[in-house]
């Protein structure tokens, strides 16, 4: 018999720092906001913030009481939006002045700061709608998972696509068996956040912006205009997560609950290497995990590609004259194959399979909405961190694969150990800058 993990099981056995991580069922956590209104606190006020803000405010029973940006220049459009909001520069003077006064808060920051902020968040009580990634290493991100289930608190990584009908629909495909039982995957974005070198110019830091905290547990370096804030940041290793980090988290997402994976036990890069500070141009990363109930094997090999990578010519056959997305997977089944563009409806091929499978009727769902609802009480949330974490986990691992390029990393999940190349393990965490060191963290 095969042995197939299901991903309960390995959420149920997975560890942190020598503590088990529960699982901890959905209808546990629940809880619920004073007079039904979600006090909320945004850290982060412009660009993918400024979205999350409208996406939030959506709902009718949510009440933004607080604003934290360390550019106080992008405050501006929450603070005319919302009257009587108190803005802050440092996220942990907010916490500490609004203990009383919030139940939850959305982090929308640059990726290395998810972590510290959530982390506090979470530790005080607070429910948490984090930006995708979850975390900047592998560690942070079995972290967070770890504190929101032993805090009892709602959480939401944001991938909104996630919820949508296109996403949800492949996902019932797949566990209905529409192409049979899964052999292999092949997923990609055309996108590049690598490359480049640290400027050599240092430029005065705008009255607008505190450079040290938005630095936060970074190293410090000198500020340059236009390298870093607000807007090159993902690029860097020491701010962002590359290509992968950005899109993996969307693209990836569909293919890892439509085979419902749990961890990798190897992953292996073919891509670009890094440069000295910042991701590679380019990558392709080879991952194979356990076989589920979805996968024709004992094993499944999933492949990512971006920065113009992309499957090679024989595993594209089955679209025939159809040109692959520029973003999205193809799921290589017993029957057939299934299309998966992001953001697009699921393509069943041939097409002559699609008249053979009944398209179910799903109910709308908002993810933003999910979020509100589950620290109200009601419903829960899809991508909470119980599902999410393990996610970044295995994107974020790729990403330490890029640094070793050809080589097969063997992983235990369970000990976050690369069990053959001991070097690799300096990457699954990081070491915080002197006086932003965090309990449990580096």
């Amino acid at each position: 018999m095969p042995h197939r993990s299901s991903r309960r099981t390995f959420l149920k056995h997975v560890t942190f720092a020598g503590l088990t991580m529960p699982f901890v069922a959905p209808s546990l956590v629940r809880a619920a906001s004073p007079n039904g209104m979600v006090r909320h606190a945004t850290i982060g006020g412009q660009g993918m913030a400024w979205s999350d803000i409208n996406s939030l405010d959506s709902h009718e029973h949510i009440k933004f009481i607080a604003a934290c940006d360390v550019d106080v220049n992008r405050l501006g459009a929450a603070k005319e939006k919302f009257s009587g909001l108190r803005t802050y520069a440092d996220y942990r003077e907010l916490l500490e002045k609004e203990d009383k006064n919030i139940d939850s808060l959305n982090v929308t920051t640059p990726d290395h700061m998810h972590a510290p902020i959530a982390l506090a968040a979470i530790r005080q009580g607070k429910h948490v709608y984090v930006q995708k990634p979850l975390a900047h290493t592998v560690q942070e991100a079995r972290a967070l998972a770890t504190a929101a289930a032993k805090h009892n608190v709602i959480s939401q990584m944001g991938i909104q696509i996630h919820s949508r009908m296109e996403y949800r629909l492949a996902a019932e495909f797949i566990q209905a068996g529409a192409i049979g039982k899964v052999k292999r995957v092949h997923t990609w974005s055309h996108k590049n956040w690598g490359g480049g070198e640290r400027p050599s110019n240092t430029d005065p830091v705008p009255d607008n912006l505190n450079w040290d905290l938005w630095l936060g547990v970074a190293p410090e370096r000198p500020f340059a205009n236009g390298r870093y804030h607000p807007g090159e940041w993902r690029r860097w290793q020491d701010f962002g997560t590359g290509t992968f980090g950005d899109m993996g988290c969307h693209i990836y997402d569909p293919v890892y609950n439509c085979l419902q994976l749990t961890a990798p036990v190897r992953v292996r890069s073919e891509g670009a290497e890094p440069f000295a500070e910042t991701w590679p141009t380019s990558a392709i990363v080879h991952y194979t995990y356990p076989g589920t109930e979805q996968t024709a094997g004992d094993t499944i090999d999933v492949t990512w590609y971006d920065g113009g990578e992309m499957p090679p010519a024989d595993a594209l056959e089955g679209l025939g004259d159809q040109r692959p997305p520029a973003q999205g997977s193809l799921f290589i089944g017993e029957k057939g194959s299934m299309l998966l563009p992001h953001i697009g409806a699921p393509q069943l091929l041939p097409r002559e399979l699609a008249r053979t499978i009944e398209r179910p009727q799903l109910p709308p769902a908002n993810h933003y909405h999910q979020f509100i609802d589950a620290v109200r009480g009601e419903g829960e949330a899809s991508a909470s961190f119980e599902y999410s974490g393990p996610l970044t986990e295995a994107i974020l691992l790729g990403n330490v694969a890029s640094r070793f390029r050809g080589q097969s990393l063997e992983w235990d999940a369970e000990n976050l150990t690369v069990t053959n190349l001991e070097e690799a393990n300096q990457y699954i965490t990081k070491t915080y800058r002197k006086g932003w060191e965090i309990e449990g963290l580096g």
